[in-house]
């Protein structure tokens, strides 16, 4: 199961059995049509049965949740193992993008609210967390997607796709573009921050959180 599940960016292949859940109509409106069948619902109310599910999965959406604690307990009645991508609320004021162009994205209800790690955990039983690296070359366009390619964040359409610049008043917005657009183009922005051209991947906070039943080694 795919709580969440958007457009189906993120359903893995290869699986008897995906089901996708997701509250949005216009979300599921684009999904492609061979994704997997989806259900419109939100997490804290799941309509199936207990233990439906091998595996559920959650994929940068637990901020948007309007109860957290609800929701992973649903996932956790549905599904005996637990997967999900979040970002480590320790590291929210660690990244560029927000820390000198748009602060604002600090003060979203989406990211007050985000769960942290030790919130995950007191509800779920984590077996492991690990660190998942953005690559250099990274093409999804979540937020931190072009955290060494500050020129992306420039692009309306590109900003379109995170939900974080969709929350933000336009002023606002249109500010810290312009504010990002200067540092550019007068080599501010490359002398404090150009060493990230060079690097393969960086950490910007993104984690799995595996819980429930601990996989066996043929799964």
């Amino acid at each position: 199961m795919n709580v969440g599940a958007g457009t189906g960016n993120y359903e893995p292949p290869g699986r008897d059995v995906v089901v996708a859940v997701e509250p949005a109509r216009e979300m599921l409106r684009q999904r492609a049509r061979d994704a997997a069948p989806a259900v419109q619902a939100v997490a804290e109310a799941l309509p199936f049965p207990d233990a439906t599910f091998d595996v559920a999965l959650a994929v940068l959406t637990l901020h948007h949740w309007r109860d957290r604690a609800a929701g992973l307990a649903e996932i956790r009645r549905v599904a005996e193992r637990q997967v999900l991508y979040v970002f480590d609320t320790e590291m929210t004021d660690s990244f560029w993008l927000v820390t000198d162009y748009f602060p604002e994205i600090l003060e979203l209800g989406s990211e007050r609210a985000a769960p942290s790690l030790a919130m995950l955990a007191e509800h779920l039983d984590v077996c492991r967390i690990e660190m998942v690296r953005v690559p250099a070359d990274c093409t999804d366009g979540f937020g931190g997607c072009y955290w060494n390619r500050p020129e992306a964040y420039l692009d309306p359409v590109v900003r379109a796709g995170m939900s974080s610049f969709a929350q933000l008043d336009g002023t606002i917005e249109a500010r810290g573009v312009e504010c990002l657009r200067r540092s550019i183009e007068s080599g501010d922005w490359d002398d404090r921050y150009g060493e990230l051209r060079t690097q393969r991947d960086h950490d910007l906070g993104y984690r799995l959180v595996i819980a429930g039943r601990p996989a066996t080694a043929d799964e």
